[in-house]
């Protein structure tokens, strides 16, 4: 009896995948566990196994195809590797409206068997038709052939109204020969929805100010043997910021909570997300429950981060949840930068490089090891005086990291 292999549960609010790579083809046999398939989801890769051995059937979602959850991907047949199946046969399509019929008028929903198949993919037209939407209006997709996805629709949606009104099909661009031309992966098409969405949606300002190092500095350089010897990893700057923002968001609870349609939500526990960047773009790991964790096991939960996303191992899991986010953007030089949210959270730190320069203490110009650092909060939950005082707090932290030993 065969086997179906269907789209896995594909973790929280994740309803939808891309089929991004056949790894197995038709009339291949293949072994338990196997991997066959790769989907693309908002977040990360995953691949899908052979629960069993045996030969896999014909291909029922193409590459470039987008999935729901639950869907038939292909089916798998006991036995050794036979002849190659016959393909899938298409599914059929309804008749195209006579010539005589009345035509809808523009505010009448549209049935979903009206938007050509060809033209989106079927949880793109499913949205078209909660929408009222075309594909003319929302224009050429980016699926696989051009043809539009969810993603497609929901930025199309995210836009506002003037721009929708206005959005027209664009005439087909003439490439040069010396250009080429490569189709954004899903991971790609979602961080800039997000990353818009965010824009649109929160009020978001961002507050500076500036760390010296020089004490941070001096306790690694103190304790870096004995800290590397007894935990198997270094003490570095994320560990010591990483405290200093959770100690700084128990005094600031706004920072840490999440605004739910009229409603605030408070949390009394730190989901840190660290921002980390991978092969295909850059992705916020999550640290549970941050605040019950000491420097060590918070630097070796963040390497272990570092690494899955290098070799694009990550779950579904490590990326949700977030209360919180750091980004670095020093790791590649940045001396300042204004740090986006991770909706739905309303805050975001963001650390820059580290530079020796002149400054004042106590009446004397010295030279320090400085750091910029940023807060972008969202200013419908959060004061400016709030982020201000965050900030400030931050930085006190970091200075005299004893602070964190001793809870003040």
């Amino acid at each position: 009896m065969s086997v179906e292999i269907k789209v896995p549960t594909l973790g929280e609010s994740v309803t939808t995948a891309t089929v991004a790579k056949w790894l197995k083809k038709a009339g291949d046999a293949v072994a338990a566990d196997e991997p066959i398939v790769e989907l693309e989801t908002d977040k990360v890769s995953v691949e899908v196994s052979a629960p069993q051995a045996g030969v896999l059937g014909a291909e029922v979602a193409k590459e470039g195809d987008e999935v729901e959850v639950g869907a038939l991907l292909t089916t798998l047949e006991p036995g050794a590797a036979g002849a190659k199946p016959a393909a899938a046969a298409p599914a059929e399509k309804k008749e195209a409206p006579k010539a005589a019929a009345p035509a809808p008028t523009p505010s009448a929903p549209k049935d979903a068997a009206a938007i050509d198949a060809a033209a989106a993919l079927p949880a793109a037209r499913k949205l078209m038709t909660e929408n009222n939407l075309s594909a003319d209006q929302v224009g050429k997709g980016s699926g696989l052939n051009g043809r539009i996805t969810k993603g497609d629709v929901q930025t199309f949606l995210s836009q506002p109204p003037v721009a929708q009104q206005q959005a027209a099909p664009k005439p087909p661009r003439n490439d040069d020969p010396r250009e080429e031309r490569v189709k954004m992966t899903r991971l790609r098409r979602t961080i800039a929805r997000r990353l818009k969405d965010a824009q649109n949606t929160a009020a978001i300002l961002t507050t500076f100010n500036e760390v010296d190092l020089s004490a941070a500095m001096e306790l690694r350089a103190e304790y870096q043997d004995f800290f590397v010897k007894k935990h198997g990893v270094k003490l570095g700057y994320m560990s010591i910021f990483s405290r200093a923002v959770i100690a700084a968001l128990k005094e600031f609870p706004a920072i840490n909570a999440e605004i739910d349609g009229e409603d605030v939500i408070y949390r009394d526990f730190v989901n840190l997300g660290i921002a980390v960047g991978g092969p295909n773009g850059l992705v916020v790991p999550v640290i549970r429950d941050a605040d019950k964790l000491g420097f060590a096991q918070i630097e070796k939960t963040i390497a272990g981060f570092g690494k899955a996303a290098r070799e694009g191992t990550l779950k579904i899991d490590d990326l949700s949840g977030g209360t919180f986010s750091i980004t670095n953007g020093g790791i590649y030089g940045s001396l300042l930068s204004t740090p986006i949210l991770n909706a739905p959270q309303s805050g975001i730190l963001g650390m820059h490089s580290i530079q020796e320069r002149p400054v004042a203490v106590k009446g004397q110009v010295v030279i320090r090891p400085m750091m910029y650092i940023a807060l972008s909060y969202d200013h419908r939950i959060v004061d400016g005086k709030e982020a201000v005082s965050f900030l400030v707090r931050i930085k006190q932290n970091v200075e005299d990291p004893r602070r964190l030993l001793i809870d003040v």
